[in-house]
């Protein structure tokens, strides 16, 4: 048996496929050319085409749908902000109904108007 030896090989003189070969022979180049070329139409890759159309089709619906979502987000949060506004306007008018409601600013009320706040306590009938 002979010992196995590492040959040394030069670099040079191997023949390195060159770009065109490359793209020739490979799969990527053969589609690319099949739909440069417009041949992808006539083959049998034509059977695809309503698939393809379905697909487009969601992506259709995808994009709506997320445009829709995207509005109503905003619409609520319109509402919110709203809301948030009407309730410091309830609470606001609110105040003011007490404040005015009070026995003290009727009185004053009354008392420009030249009616006076009854001195003696109310007289009750009972019928038996």
């Amino acid at each position: 048996m002979s010992p196995k030896s590492n040959k040394i090989i030069d670099a040079s003189n191997e023949k390195k496929p060159s770009a065109k070969a490359v793209f020739k022979d490979s799969k990527v180049g053969d589609a690319l050319k099949n739909v440069l070329g417009g041949s992808i139409i006539s083959t049998g890759t034509f059977k695809f085409f309503r698939y393809l159309i379905f697909l487009a089709f969601l992506a259709f619906v995808y994009i709506a749908n997320n445009y829709y979502a995207e509005n109503n987000i905003r619409e609520i949060n319109k509402l919110r902000k709203e809301l948030k506004e009407l309730r410091y306007e309830y609470i606001h008018v609110k105040t003011q109904l007490m404040h005015i409601e009070k026995q003290s600013q009727i009185a004053r009320k009354l008392e420009k108007k030249g009616i006076k706040k009854n001195k003696q306590p109310v007289k009750t009938i009972n019928v038996r």
